[in-house]
């Protein structure tokens, strides 16, 4: 073989070498650039999920803090009606004891007085026995009438006044019959005579009257 043929063939081979290194180069671009067509498709597709992903734990989360609040607020609403509901019936109590607690002062008031009352009528008796035995324009009698005016006149602002008994029919309520007559003149069950008068105090009685009834 001849020195240009053999430099034929070496450019030959050259040649095929460059060209085959040139292919596996573009070959390996090739696969290179889908690789990372691939990988970007692969981020966009796992970008998308992720914020799919995201989305749904958003709402989820919303939902929750939205359950939450509810149940809360159910909570704090229960403990103020059961407070209310406390406060209430401590309200009613308290003014079921207020009422209670003055009828009880007005009962033991009362109770004091009718007492202190009882004890002042038998003096009121004493003098009016003594002021009809007295005689007649006597400066003294005239200043115990006036004394025995006011007395009768605190006892009325007391509440105190005097039962009326002759003239009235009888009644066991009121009157305390100690003696009976026989008159045809007057009337059934009638007071004909007060041997002792009797007194009320606002609307109970303080002291029978004491009365002669006929018939």
């Amino acid at each position: 073989m001849s020195k240009e043929t053999k430099k034929k063939v070496s450019d030959e081979n050259f040649d095929t070498k460059e060209s085959v290194e040139e292919e596996e180069k573009d070959s390996s671009k090739g696969e290179k650039s889908d690789d990372s067509k691939d990988s970007k498709d692969v981020k966009e597709d796992s970008g998308e999920s992720n914020e799919d992903s995201r989305e749904d734990s958003s709402v989820d989360n919303k939902k929750s803090s939205k359950k939450e609040k509810k149940e809360k607020k159910s909570k704090h609403q229960a403990i103020i009606d059961d407070l209310n509901d406390k406060v209430m019936r401590q309200m009613a109590e308290f003014e079921n004891f207020r009422k209670r607690t003055e009828k009880e002062k007005g009962q033991m008031y009362d109770m004091g007085a009718k007492s202190i009352l009882e004890k002042i009528l038998p003096v009121v008796d004493n003098f009016e026995r003594g002021l009809d035995s007295a005689p007649e324009g006597d400066s003294f009698a005239d200043g115990m009438k006036m004394i025995y005016k006011q007395l009768m006149t605190s006892l009325e602002d007391a509440g105190v006044k005097e039962i009326e008994a002759e003239g009235e029919e009888f009644n066991p309520d009121y009157h305390n019959a100690v003696m009976h007559v026989e008159d045809e003149e007057l009337g059934e069950n009638v007071v004909v005579e007060v041997l002792q008068k009797g007194y009320m105090y606002n609307d109970t009685v303080l002291r029978h009257a004491m009365v002669k009834v006929a018939n």
